[in-house]
């Protein structure tokens, strides 16, 4: 469970609430019409912008924020470094007995292919185009987030402005002015917080969860390669580390890059 996301989520509205309370207009923030007009009108808009299956799923994607994602970097400097030891002192054919051990498919069919005897160029190849389509399957996902985000405010406007007719509509009434003009508002107010304090955060959110993937992925690549050019596991090891935050580096380069 990632705290983060909750104290974001949480700790926003709190604020938001706060402020609108110490002003006075904390209940007149809620407007029951103009929410389907603002969310709902903005979400169906979603179908008309990509695929039924994105739209629907939206919802799916945007729970990866309240997860922790650790690819254990750390984990895959010292088992590369482990494989690696391994294959220079028994082979590389020696490794296909644990390569069935490993959770990670990406990982797993990567030194398949090096057991297997396949050329270093031919596996990076194939390795970096199964990396590139994920992360455009993820960049898809953050791009329908930020769609959202786009669509969130207009539909806000849109509420406003219906707002605004009904209020013109009924001018005869002086004293329904202002009343009238404050709930035409809201909408406005509604778009505006749903871009700013849920969409645009969680798109920013899922973009660094995809990097993180990505730079896992990368240093799988690394590994693999050094193991099928036989690389020695000191050099391999000072190659990986590079990818780790400077503490995570510091404690895996005294552990395996000790004398």
């Amino acid at each position: 469970m990632d705290i983060a996301s909750f104290i974001g989520i949480f700790g926003g509205l709190g604020v938001v609430a706060f402020g609108a309370f110490l002003g006075g207009s904390a209940g007149g923030l809620i407007h029951l019409p103009s929410m389907p007009i603002t969310m709902g009108g903005s979400y169906m808009c979603l179908f008309l912008t990509y695929p039924l299956s994105y739209t629907i799923g939206i919802f799916k994607v945007v729970g990866r924020v309240f997860k922790v994602t650790d690819y254990g970097e750390k984990a895959l400097v010292q088992r590369f470094v482990a494989l690696s030891e391994k294959s220079r002192r028994a082979g590389l054919l020696a490794l296909e007995e644990e390569i069935e051990d490993f959770e990670d498919p990406f990982m797993r069919s990567g030194l398949r292919n090096v057991v297997d005897g396949i050329d270093g160029e031919a596996i990076r190849s194939l390795m970096e185009n199964e990396l590139n389509q994920m992360e455009e399957r993820h960049n898809t996902w953050v791009s329908l987030v930020n769609a959202w985000a786009t669509l969130a405010p207009g539909f806000g406007m849109l509420g406003t402005v219906i707002g605004l007719i009904g209020m013109l509509l009924n001018l005869d009434d002086k004293s329904a002015l202002g009343p009238n003009m404050a709930t035409a508002l809201v909408t406005t107010f509604y778009g505006s917080l749903m871009q700013n304090w849920l969409l645009v955060p969680i798109a920013t959110k899922l973009i660094y969860q995809n990097n993180m993937e990505v730079k896992s992925k990368e240093m799988i690549i690394e590994g693999v390669l050094g193991i099928q050019a036989g690389d020695n596991p000191r050099i391999l090891a000072q190659r990986l580390v590079t990818y780790l935050t400077p503490s995570d580096r510091k404690a895996i380069e005294a552990e395996v890059l000790k004398d």
